[in-house]
């Protein structure tokens, strides 16, 4: 018998141990199955329903909890249906008031920031110049396509900027921290507009026009407009050099947290009948303006992803669903067209970078590409 490169010979014996050994990779069984308990339980922050009474498949959720809890990285996963909650559970020490470092899932609620100032008229409009907010960098730009650079660029990852872990020099301005002048030093490395370029950078930039725009620091601002109006009580969150609060990432929150703001973007910016985002900012914000974003592998369900204001969207079987997605695999998964969000919160695998923190981060978004490619077609 040769599997993997390798060849075994032996009687029946031997022939019986591999073939129990192959059969234990074949999935769960049913004892296995049966152990799962995912029922939720959300103490009065969400409705509450079970996956029968929204016509929710229980066994594909008893594959999708049963893979989660094989996962050592996965602390939480959450599943709602018409706006309940059907499902819920959590791993390998997580918890519901588990607040986690988001990281990139930032990205998600700071274009939200920009969106709600959008409409204050804090800022003017998406085609302002960056270069605005930064009048005291005027003299220093020698680039002058950086006077091109607009926040509807910057929402869209087409400011022109690279991304981070490109180049080693890069990387270690990422790890080291962003200075205010960081934005006229680092080259950009394609004109402004002309396509995709996935940048940290960008999206801290776009947290200082937030706070510059409204004259108030980032997290106050987000506290006031946004986490307030949802409950939230944010943790941590980190600060440059300079003191801005990174539009990027490095914010804490817990899983619970972060279904509220998906929940917004599923219910057209409202929460508890609140207009909190503007839902022409919702709509504007899922919209697909660059495809094939991300360059690299991530599973076989994992097809045509695509860019929008600081949310990913992603083809897996019958359905494309847009995400905030942070470094390890924290997710907010919207699939508004079968009423359907999840929630996953992860290790953050807070400054690991390479191959082995990569392959755990692509099995946290395989997880979800995999439940998604499994649910039915859409019955009209």
């Amino acid at each position: 018998m040769q599997r993997f490169g390798l060849v075994f010979s032996g009687g029946a014996g031997f022939v019986l141990f591999v073939l129990g050994i192959l059969s234990a990779g074949c999935g769960p069984t049913t004892k296995d199955l049966s152990a799962v308990n995912y029922a939720a339980h959300s103490n009065g922050l969400f409705q509450v329903s079970t996956p029968e009474e929204e016509g929710v498949d229980r066994s594909l959720l008893d594959d999708l909890y049963w893979n989660a809890s094989r996962l050592e990285n996965v602390y939480g996963v959450l599943v709602f249906k018409n706006n309940r909650l059907v499902a819920e559970q959590y791993f390998h020490g997580g918890a519901p008031d588990q607040q986690v470092n988001i990281h990139s899932v930032t990205k998600s609620i700071n274009s939200s920031l920009v969106g709600i100032a959008l409409e204050r008229g804090d800022i003017k409009s998406l085609d302002q110049p960056m270069m605005a907010f930064f009048p005291e960098l005027a003299d220093q730009v020698k680039d002058p396509r950086r006077n091109e650079i607009t926040i509807r660029q910057m929402l869209q990852m087409r400011a022109g900027y690279p991304w981070e872990e490109s180049t080693e020099e890069l990387f270690n301005l990422l790890m080291t921290g962003f200075h205010n002048d960081t934005l006229i030093r680092v080259p950009l490395v394609r004109d402004p507009g002309t396509g995709f370029e996935y940048s940290n950078l960008t999206s801290h930039i776009l947290g200082q026009i937030v706070a510059r725009a409204t004259g108030i620091d980032l997290k106050s601002y987000a506290q006031e407009n946004l986490f307030s109006p949802l409950g939230i009580e944010p943790g941590f969150w980190q600060q440059d050099w300079d003191g801005n609060y990174l539009g990027f990432s490095d914010l804490h929150l817990t899983a619970r947290d972060l279904a509220r703001f998906g929940q917004l973007y599923m219910n057209d910016g409202q929460y508890n009948g609140v207009q909190v985002v503007p839902s022409q900012w919702v709509h504007d914000s899922l919209q697909t303006y660059s495809s094939k974003a991300w360059k690299f592998r991530v599973g076989r369900n994992w097809k045509d992803n695509a860019y929008g204001y600081q949310w990913w969207s992603v083809q897996a079987g019958n359905y494309r669903y847009n995400m905030a997605w942070g470094h390890g695999g924290q997710q907010i998964i919207l699939l508004p067209q079968l009423d359907m969000m999840l929630v996953i919160t992860v290790d953050p695998l807070h400054l690991q970078h390479g191959g082995g923190p990569w392959k755990k981060e692509k099995a946290a978004l395989n997880l979800v590409a995999d439940f998604v490619a499994s649910l039915p077609v859409l019955q009209r």
